[in-house]
């Protein structure tokens, strides 16, 4: 291809881009007043103002010159004519041989339509140039692999990594991409979300929305953002945008509306681009009251008086989700006093709470759930929260805390108050040390609550009363037409003297909540019936989130 067709092809690849959606018509023209003002190419200037993808240009170069697309997979596994082609000079070409026949050379190209390569390639070598197509990390990776002992590899790759995050940077900086995070931030905020998920495809980019434990798509911005919607919130974040093979964790600060939110946030590569959770920490919205919450009065007062001990251990059990921070914060508030010095060790700290300190675990430098329980309890702590018990070093840890006169309070991931007991034990913790400093678990979940404004009383169906096995005692239901907020259904596992019996015998989970139930608890799935029986939630909801628990 010589250098005279080039602006003909180039008017072919604008028409080509629009019609395959991969633009926009007014992004078109805005690149080619810079690429006029720079003396470049506007699909050059669409790439680094991230306006357009990679793959997306390389496949629209394909189809419009009738080439192939190669992949990683189709490259050689020895370098091809390395005597003739200098790894500098492919570098510079962009260009890699992928195959030679007795008078002609297949050359992978990241840009088909520059003059330069092919006949370069062809006077070097006296073959005839065959072009296909191949993305530019493709190339990169395969030169790495290739052309390993050429000189100052490792200043081309910090040249072209400094490069690619100043690109990166130009793309975050631009005023519509500012406003377009600010806005997908913004409404979700509005909307009480608690999380917001970016999620990049090969012909979109979704962007959903948690409300209520439950996700919902929201308007997705165009798939050629991505790149720069990634890179603005990375910056955001603090995190290094040019990094992106491996998982990173930050935090954003943001005023939605006047009002400071926080934001945690986690990015993890995927397949099409790096997929994005913002975790949206919103102190406004989250109430550390237990009745709020939706704990029954008498959980509460089972929970509170296990909190008033001087020694032991509480636990806080569920799944991922279930609120066991929020009900651990709202027990920590609770017994904030100038009296009490109270430490907590949590991954991450979610919401700063006043007058008490807050240690972030940080496992890459060695400050681990156990290494700091260790230390910390040198400082002569009252209360401890541990955010969760992971490993048997941890447990053993928090035992000798709560036997040397401090209340311990922390987490596991459990389904119900009386697996907890089977968890500790697998973890290798003895059964008398359990007996020993045991105060109480409680094991929760969070079901969606009914919107006041919606919901109606009606009685249930037959069918629907025999499915749950509902008495006559039952007066009305709400059906939901919608969703406000959730609440929590808890059960309380007091360890009786019974109870401490028949854990040291070892009995089986079955057993410890017959037990349980015997002396007053009530389970999880009856709970979340009576909720329903009040008007809280529904059925069908109680059904979604514990059906397991039957």
């Amino acid at each position: 291809m010589n250098v005279a067709a080039k602006p003909a092809s180039l008017d072919r690849l604008a028409a080509a881009l629009l019609t395959r959606g991969a633009i926009e018509p007014r992004d078109l023209e805005r690149a080619r007043d810079l690429a006029q003002d720079r003396e470049g190419r506007f699909d050059h200037v669409l790439i680094s103002l991230g306006l357009l993808h990679e793959r997306e240009l390389a496949e629209t170069y394909a189809a419009l010159l009738g080439l192939d697309l190669f992949g990683p997979d189709r490259f050689p596994d020895e370098p091809i004519l390395p005597g003739k082609l200098a790894s500098r000079f492919l570098r510079d070409a962009r260009a890699v041989p992928i195959e030679r026949s007795e008078d002609s050379l297949l050359l992978a190209v990241a840009d088909p339509l520059d003059g330069f390569a092919a006949p370069a390639v062809a006077a070097a070598t006296g073959l005839a140039v065959r072009l296909c197509v191949a993305l530019p990390i493709v190339l990169e990776a395969a030169l790495n692999r290739l052309y390993p002992d050429q000189p100052t590899p490792d200043a081309t790759a910090a040249t072209a990594s400094e490069d690619d995050a100043e690109r990166l940077k130009d793309m975050a900086s631009e005023a519509p991409v500012i406003r377009l995070v600010n806005q997908i931030i913004a409404r979700a905020v509005e909307n009480k979300a608690s999380d917001i998920h970016i999620e990049p495809f090969e012909d979109r980019l979704r962007i959903r929305t948690r409300h209520d434990g439950v996700l919902h798509e929201a308007e997705s911005p165009p798939r050629h953002l991505a790149a720069a919607i990634t890179s603005r919130i990375k910056i955001m974040a603090k995190l290094d945008i040019a990094e992106r093979r491996l998982p990173q964790d930050g935090r954003i600060r943001q005023a939605v509306r006047g009002q400071d939110i926080d934001f945690r946030v986690s990015t993890i590569p995927s397949l099409w681009g790096e997929t994005l959770v913002l975790r949206v920490l919103d102190r406004s919205a989250v109430s550390f009251d237990f009745a709020t919450l939706g704990l029954t009065p008498a959980l509460i007062g089972s929970f509170t008086r296990a909190l008033d001990l001087a020694n032991g251990i509480v636990l806080v059990t569920g799944p991922t989700g279930s609120g066991k921070t929020t009900t651990l914060y709202t027990g920590l508030l609770g017994l904030n006093a100038i009296s009490r010095k109270i430490v907590t060790i949590e991954d991450p700290v979610e919401y700063q709470l006043r007058g008490i300190n807050q240690v972030q675990v940080k496992a890459q430098i060695g400050l681990t759930f156990a290494s700091l329980l260790r230390a910390i309890l040198r400082q002569d702590p009252d209360v401890i929260m541990v955010g969760e018990i992971r490993d048997l070093e941890t447990a053993e840890i928090a035992i000798q805390a709560a036997l040397t006169g401090h209340l311990v309070l922390t987490t596991l991931h459990t389904n119900s108050a009386a697996a907890t007991i089977s968890r500790l034990r697998d973890m290798g913790v003895e059964d008398y040390l359990l007996t020993s400093v045991l105060r109480g678990i409680l094991a929760q979940r969070l079901v969606r609550r009914l919107c006041p404004a919606c919901k109606t009383a009606t009685v249930p169906s037959p069918d629907l009363a025999r499915r749950f096995n509902l008495t006559h005692h039952w007066h009305a239901q709400c059906r939901n037409t919608g969703y406000s907020g959730r609440l929590a259904v808890a059960e309380f596992l007091d360890p009786t003297e019974q109870l401490n019996h028949l854990i040291f015998s070892r009995a089986e989970p079955a057993a410890l909540e017959r037990a349980a139930r015997d002396h007053g608890m009530i389970p999880l799935w009856d709970a979340g019936l009576e909720a329903a029986r009040n008007g809280e939630t529904t059925l069908e909801e109680v059904d979604r989130v514990l059906r397991s628990e039957q």
